[in-house]
């Protein structure tokens, strides 16, 4: 058992939002060990090492209010009006005024003090303001004026109430695909599935009443190889992969020379034979990819092309410098940039300016590179809108990066160093996870405005209709594991979820999207409640959907605002639930915690209950093949009250393995399995669109209305 924490100890890790005890999956009552939570405070910069150190630090964090004049960042929903405090030295004199998003100045009144306390030895007095509740939508300043002079600043973000939903959905519901884009490979593919793919399949879904196509997160990995293969584990969740570029579609391709014209041929032949590995090549397709997008990059352009690149980066800023800068310093030096002479691990310092100047060619290249492939992708959103789709694209979004990538070099403290995100043990993953990824650290997240989240949410929400947060839950708590530590040594961390969840309606208000929370896994309960309330979409998997007693829960159940789906990407497509192949999988690598035929026998029996149920709806027939008990379940899920029912790719195809295994790395091909039959053997998008297979399941979401 770990040493339970002393009371000031618990004390203060509840201050800083670090939970000492929790509920785990089965009921049982944990206490976190006091190492555990000294580690965490350690990565907030929190000294408590030690009972003194814990006293001290408990003291400073009573004061920490006190020590500032405004608070960093204040999160208020339209019509709120909340009271600001502000602390300044006793008898000075106080104006204050909030410069609104569109430049207007509006001045504010400024309550008398009602409390004066010592602080550091100086008396402070606190005042309140109280913000109008008229306030529009967007990032606004507090200024505060005070003393001689002295100007003290905070962010206002005012945030929807909740999201409304598309017309489209205000009286009816819509069903789509989901797809792992990288794996859904057409016959002009370069080994990889890409924009210009996404754009073929959303065209095709679209004439079978298709609404939108969720796809895997497209963030960007590292530009060398060896290439990250997980999508949920990129180097920045900011900017996109370029892997998903068309190299065909690019326009300049036109300018080429003949000879140059036949040297992408010869690239696109090699990449081309790709397509029929059983496993992906994602480095084989960067190789061939890349040294067709330099020849084009060099080539001429016209002038409005130029000033359109232009713009596009004066938009994304330094940010976009900055991982320009790291992808051509990774791309010069190779490994990885903790390992850098520790003048080129500062994105600020003169070292690095320095070699942004000496690779000023390669930086404008990944620059370059970023206007082509979110160009594509927003062609492609705007290619299945003007087709039909009401919501077209739906992008996702990844928990966290890569611990060594571009967004822990350009981000700096910002993620908490020395952590870990993960998940406690649960009933598919009963050891923990541990995702190999810093999380954010609230504190600094408020002290900067959430900038750096505002601008993810902004790069993925330009380029869909909607968005999909994965672990959603991880807006309000992450579990944070210690570097060196087991999954199940961790502890949750709370962040302000009223400003995570709130900028994350408000992004998604302007952009006209959907969003959706998956929301599976270990919560509490009145977590999904707040989600609806805010207009956010949950996640109902119906192999998840269980009554008290563990059998299957009646579709007409379901949540309305919610995502209905039979299957997601940690389990196996249909066909192979239905075989057990997750059972079979997790056996193999050691991943279960009780014995074989233990565990064989309860998921029979939870399979069987759910079968039995399409049974007694008259759904299936004794005896019926897989096929039928696959479109059997998706047909049981159009009973159901969603707004939204998906419907994996790799379901229409009759695929039976596992796109990932959550608990392993290298021990399983996580990611690296391409769209294939029901023979295990790779399928093309061109085969798909002419499945009897896909047709026949389509037509069982499409007529929902038979019973």
């Amino acid at each position: 058992m770990p040493e339970a924490p002393s009371e000031n100890l618990a004390r203060l890790a509840r201050a800083h939002g670090v939970a000492t005890e929790y509920w785990d999956w089965r009921g049982n009552h944990v206490t976190v060990g006091t190492d555990t939570i000294r580690s965490v405070l350690a990565a907030l910069d929190v000294d408590a090492a030690d009972e003194p150190s814990a006293e001290r630090a408990l003291a400073d964090k009573e004061l920490e209010g006190w020590r500032r004049v405004l608070p960093p960042v204040i999160v208020m929903r339209e019509s709120w009006t909340p009271w600001v405090p502000v602390h300044v030295p006793e008898g000075d004199s106080i104006e204050a005024r909030i410069t609104l998003e569109d430049s207007a100045i509006r001045d504010l009144t400024v309550m008398d003090p009602s409390e004066i306390r010592e602080v550091d030895g100086l008396p402070t007095s606190e005042s309140t303001i109280e913000l109008p509740g008229d306030l529009p939508l967007g990032y606004h300043s507090l200024q505060v004026s005070y003393g001689a002079g002295s100007v003290a600043t905070a962010t206002v973000i005012v945030t929807p109430e909740r999201l409304v939903l598309p017309a489209a959905l205000e009286h009816d519901r819509a069903w789509g695909l989901a797809a792992q884009l990288y794996s859904v490979r057409s016959e002009r593919s370069w080994g990889l599935g890409d924009a210009a793919d996404l754009a073929e399949l959303g065209t095709w879904a679209v004439r079978q009443g298709a609404d939108f196509v969720l796809i895997n997160p497209v963030h960007a990995a590292e530009p060398v190889s060896p290439m990250e293969p997980s999508p949920y584990l990129p180097t920045t969740r900011r900017f996109v992969n370029p892997l998903y570029i068309r190299v065909e579609e690019v326009p300049e391709l036109g300018y080429l020379s003949a000879a140059q014209h036949q040297l992408v041929e010869w690239h696109s032949d090699d990449a081309r034979r790709l397509n029929k590995l059983d496993h992906l090549d994602r480095d084989g397709s960067w190789q061939s990819k890349q040294a067709a997008l330099r020849m084009i990059f060099r080539t001429e352009s016209t002038h409005r092309r130029r000033r359109d690149l232009e713009s596009f980066v004066e938009r994304e800023g330094q940010p976009l410098i900055d991982f320009a800068t790291w992808c051509a310093i990774t791309a010069d030096r190779g490994g990885e940039w903790p390992d850098w002479p520790e003048e080129l691990r500062d994105p600020r310092s003169d070292a690095v300016a320095a070699e942004r100047d000496r690779l000023s060619d390669e930086v404008d290249f990944y620059c370059w590179m970023q206007w082509i492939v979110q160009s594509q992708f927003l062609d492609a959103q705007r290619e299945l809108r003007s087709a039909g789709m009401s919501v077209g694209v739906i992008q996702d979004l990844a928990v966290g990066v890569h611990a060594r990538g571009a967004d822990t070099w350009a981000l700096g403290d910002v993620l908490a160093q020395g952590m870990s995100v993960g998940a406690p043990p649960d009933d598919y993953n009963q050891l923990g996870q541990d995702w190999s990824q810093p999380p954010w650290r609230p504190d600094r997240l408020a002290e900067t405005g959430y900038q750096a989240y505002r601008d993810l949410l902004r790069t993925s929400l330009r380029m869909s209709g909607g968005l999909r947060v994965d672990h959603i839950l991880g807006l309000f708590r992450l579990w944070w594991v210690p570097e060196g530590k087991k999954p199940l040594e961790g502890t949750y961390v709370r962040y302000d979820h009223e400003a995570m969840v709130g900028i994350l309606a408000l992004e998604a208000h302007r952009a006209g999207a959907v969003v959706i929370g998956e929301d599976l896994g270990t919560t509490e309960d009145w977590v999904r409640d707040y989600l609806s309330d805010r207009g956010v979409f949950g996640t109902s998997v119906l192999w998840f959907e269980r009554t008290d007693d563990g059998g299957p829960k009646p579709p007409e159940t379901y949540r309305t605002l919610a995502m209905a789906s039979v299957t997601t990407h940690d389990l196996p497509p249909t066909a192979g639930y239905l075989q057990g192949e997750h059972i079979k999988v997790r056996h193999e690598l050691g991943l279960l915690t009780r014995p074989l035929e233990e565990e064989m026998k309860v998921d029979d029996a939870q399979r069987e209950a759910v079968l039995a149920e399409l049974r007694s709806r008259g759904l299936l027939r004794p005896g019926t093949s897989v096929d039928d008990q696959v479109d059997a379940l998706h047909k049981f899920l159009t009973w159901s009250p969603s707004k939204l029912l998906s419907v994996s790719v790799n379901d229409l195809a009759g695929d039976v393995r596992t796109i990932n295994q959550p608990g392993t790395d290298e021990e399983y091909p996580n990611w690296r399995l391409p769209m294939s039959g029901p023979d295990r053997t790779p399928t093309s998008l061109d085969d798909l669109m002419v499945s009897r297979r896909a047709k026949r399941l389509i037509r069982a979401v499409t007529r929902r209305g038979d019973r």
